[in-house]
């Protein structure tokens, strides 16, 4: 089966940008790789697969469904955390295999610890705390009830972590709100010491907090945007960019590379309308290159007119409408073109580049959004 377009995904990128987050971070703390979303929309077997071969060992997914996906993929025997939705009746087969998972209220935890009475093996845990971004986490007035839990049922739960997440530690207009988070996490951890409860690994940093907030790098940290090569915000990127090499000012590298090719082209004369309705009409003889990648492929409606595609080093842009399994491109500047060849919709053709934050420009899409709308069933090609 040949699909109407590809993804490659660059495993040298990947550990380049393993490289420069261990720069920053020191040899000691882990580096769990976040997962989410279909890594970001580059595949979650993929990316495991190459994590593991550039040494990463922690796993971390939003829900279980993407835990037991890496669990299946993965030949190094990584931990694997579930940082979100989980269901109670899968909660033995989790703990019997050893996948740690956020717990952020009492329900959670009790069912946890009932259920690691029952078969004996003690429920991993990662203790999650409500520092301000006010959607998961215990809250500061049950902690004391909280604590005496933990005690009284510490032959049941294996207490992984303490951590938090942050709410926006990548634009500077949260600046005060997360310097305020991480001193109420401290606060949660000094009490919890107090009671004489401690914590195998403290973690709170997500990408942009590893990067421009150093006091949040403890035990581990859990990138996800930064491994697949984009910095969380332009802010980021600007607040790090003094402290660059010289000769590196962009240490991150981008794994994704989509590619399609020419299904047809087509000559249309002045004055005619391409595609559906009337949003385009060509002012002079144009020839058009028909791509098989639409909407229902994750190729935005948005970018409607608005697009632009690279091919034989040439950007060419997107005329007419976007529409489920299409779109149309002006090739009217170049020669001896012919069905089959190459298209790249995201990434390098010819010395020249199309970037994600070129759609991000266009659609008004962050990075994260826009990648993560790439179908799971478009194949996805490692490339060394």
């Amino acid at each position: 089966m040949i699909a109407t377009s590809t993804l490659e995904i660059s495993a040298k990128a990947y550990r380049q940008n393993i490289r420069y987050i261990r720069s920053e971070i020191g040899p000691t703390p882990t580096i769990s790789a976040v997962v989410k979303g279909n890594a970001y929309g580059h595949g979650i077997s993929q990316m495991v697969e190459i994590a593991e071969k550039a040494g990463i060992r922690h796993f971390s997914a939003f829900s279980s469904d993407e835990a037991w996906e890496v669990w299946a993929k993965s030949k190094k025997g990584s931990e694997i955390m579930i940082l979100g939705m989980l269901h109670f009746e899968e909660l033995e087969k989790l703990i019997r295999k050893g996948i740690s998972f956020y717990v952020f209220d009492f329900e959670r935890l009790e069912k946890a610890i009932s259920i690691s009475k029952e078969i004996n093996i003690p429920a991993k845990v990662h203790i999650e705390v409500e520092t301000g971004f006010h959607r998961t986490g215990f809250d500061w007035i049950q902690r004391e009830k909280l604590a005496e839990m933990l005690i009284e049922n510490s032959n049941y739960i294996s207490i992984e972590g303490l951590c938090t997440h942050y709410a926006g530690a990548e634009s500077v207009s949260n600046f005060v709100r997360v310097k305020n988070q991480i001193a109420r996490y401290h606060e949660f951890k000094d009490f919890f010491n107090k009671q004489g409860i401690s914590f195998k690994t403290y973690h709170t940093a997500c990408s942009a907090a590893t990067l421009i907030f150093p006091e949040t790098i403890m035990d581990m940290v859990r990138i996800g945007i930064a491994g697949y090569g984009f910095w969380p915000t332009k802010e980021t990127f600007f607040a790090k960019l003094n402290s660059l090499p010289k000769g590196n000012k962009n240490p991150l590298r981008r794994l994704i590379t989509w590619k399609s090719t020419i299904m047809s082209l087509k000559a249309v004369k002045t004055g005619e309308f391409v595609g559906y309705g009337n949003s385009y009409m060509a002012l002079e003889n144009i020839r058009l290159a028909i791509v098989p990648v639409g909407y229902g492929h994750g190729y935005s409606r948005l970018l409607s007119n608005q697009g632009i595609v690279l091919i034989k080093g040439n950007y060419c842009q997107v005329v007419g409408t976007v529409t489920m399994n299409a779109i149309a491109v002006n090739v009217s500047k170049i020669k001896d073109l012919k069905i089959g060849d190459e298209v790249i919709l995201i990434g390098k053709q010819g010395g020249k580049e199309i970037t994600v934050a070129s759609f991000s420009e266009s659609t008004q899409m962050v990075n994260y959004e826009m990648l993560t709308r790439l179908p799971k069933d478009i194949p996805r090609k490692i490339i060394p």
